[in-house]
């Protein structure tokens, strides 16, 4: 019936549109016909003759008068349109409709009724709506629909537009965070002929021209330590990742990354820059280092607790991961602690330790934690500890339950990330479905001499998603990734 109804109403507005067009009117004309101001600007201006712009949200008739209400980007206000004022172009006013967008001009006063109100003498219609908005319709509550057409969200759903106002606010402030501390922007490459920095299965396509297969990055790691071989001191990128992978409120198959590398920083360097640099932007955003993500409260006050991979474990598993060097008995150990753990797609020691982290041990980390010194089989592109090398110099950044960022002092020793590559690539032999590829340019790269090194990456959506408190990815990405609507 709702279906019905709707083909009824495009039918009549686009008999509107052909009507106009017989009349001499263009229902969707190249340019505005004189200067305008934002509405927020004009409100204030009693008695002033002013022109605005925008969006028809409201039309009500009495009589010889309209009213209907216009809004831009900036707020709302009232139209006045008078049959005395306006004329023969009054009669032109019966084929607007909710959603058209307007050019009106006119002095600005307020109503019998108080309302400030722009007193209309001309106006031009600007866009000739088909649809009727949702929120006047039917409204826009089903989520998928939601998703699938983020255009009418932001019309029927007030406070979404916000949640991105928000986002772009966090990545200006990161930019100038970095730019402000002398790191240099770049851009490397989004199809790469071998993909590499992080252990993910990639999306492939086909370059026709070369004639070659090409992977969509799922890192911008390798390229930008090259730029650290080659002599850049300190280097970022912001840009969009491909991971083929599941979907669930934490992932998306595109996601924005921020990743930076410093010469001659490491580890611990990084974690001293990185809470310094998010407690403030926290701060910046909701105006508090604490904030109410979902039915928790997550502190960002500094300084932030540094807690070992292997205490982690210890404490909400009671496994000592050092005593475990063959595969079964941990399996075993795991099985006798955690009674519902499914171990069944794990076979390698990684991939049991990840699997039993993030079942027992990542939901219970709320306020921001470092979570430190991964075992090194973890972590194949980190330097090894001096003093412990089973262990990396390595952290994660985990708050709400969700990890944030991924960051080490790099390994920068050819001959290391060969042999670890080496094992990655035996790894997936073995059927580990995540791996690591071996990139022999890469090899060659770090034998010309890359200096110490630390790197750093942050999710950007879910950063955005705990400062604006969203439970899911899809909430802070403009377009995620849906299935088609059949």
């Amino acid at each position: 019936m709702a279906e019905k109804r709707l083909e009824e109403i495009r039918k009549i507005r686009l008999q509107k549109v052909e009507k106009l067009r017989e009349l001499g009117v263009d229902p969707y004309p190249s340019s505005v016909v004189g200067a305008y101001e934002p509405i927020i600007e004009v409100v204030n201006q009693e008695a002033r003759d002013k022109s605005v712009v925008g969006r028809l949200w409201g039309l009500r008739t009495h009589g010889n008068v309209i009213f209907a209400d216009l809004k831009d980007e900036t707020g709302k206000i009232q139209l006045w349109f008078q049959k005395n004022t306006l004329g023969d172009s009054y009669k032109l006013l019966k084929f607007l409709d909710i959603g058209d967008f307007l050019y009106a001009q006119g002095k600005v006063t307020k109503t019998q009724a108080g309302e400030v109100s722009l007193n209309v003498y001309n106006y031009q219609l600007l866009t000739k709506s088909i649809r009727p908005l949702p929120s006047v319709w039917h409204g826009l509550k089903d989520i998928e629909e939601r998703y699938r057409q983020r255009y009418v969200d932001f019309l029927a759903n007030e406070g979404v537009r916000s949640i991105f106002e928000k986002r772009a606010q966090i990545v200006r402030l990161l930019r100038k965070n970095l730019d402000d501390t002398g790191f240099l922007e770049v851009k490397t490459p989004s199809l790469q002929p071998l993909y590499g920095g992080a252990t993910a299965k990639p999306f492939m396509t086909h370059h026709n021209a070369l004639d070659i297969d090409l992977y969509l990055r799922i890192s911008d790691e390798l390229y930008l330590k090259r730029l650290i071989v080659g002599g850049f001191g300190k280097v970022y990128e912001i840009g969009t990742d491909f991971r083929n992978e599941g979907i669930d409120r934490w992932h998306n198959p595109e996601f924005s990354m921020l990743e930076f590398y410093w010469a001659y920083a490491n580890y611990n360097d990084l974690m001293e820059f990185t809470e310094k640099m998010l407690s403030e932007i926290v701060k910046e955003v909701t105006g508090s280092y604490k904030i109410v993500y979902g039915e928790m409260e997550v502190d960002f006050t500094p300084p932030w607790k540094r807690l070992t991979y292997k205490d982690a474990i210890f404490e909400h598993a009671g496994i000592d991961v050092d005593k475990f060097e063959d595969l079964e008995k941990l399996k075993e150990s795991v099985k006798d602690q955690i009674k519902d753990i499914d171990l069944s797609q794990t076979n390698d020691i990684p991939s049991v330790l990840d699997t039993l982290y993030k079942s027992v041990v990542r939901d219970k980390l709320i306020n921001p934690v470092f979570l430190i010194d991964h075992p090194c089989s973890m972590r194949p592109l980190a330097k090894r500890k001096s003093d412990d090398p089973s262990k990396v110099e390595s952290f994660q950044l985990v708050a709400s339950g969700a990890e944030l960022i991924n960051a080490y002092s790099e390994l920068n020793d050819p001959q290391d990330q060969k042999s670890r590559w080496e094992e990655e690539v035996a790894r997936g032999r073995k059927g580990a479905s995540e791996y690591q590829v071996s990139d022999e340019d890469y090899i060659r790269a770090l034998e010309y001499g890359m200096p110490p090194t630390a790197g750093w990456g942050l999710g950007i959506d879910r950063f955005t998603a705990i400062l604006t408190n969203q439970h899911t990815l899809k909430d802070v990405i403009l377009f995620p990734t849906l299935r088609p609507d059949k």
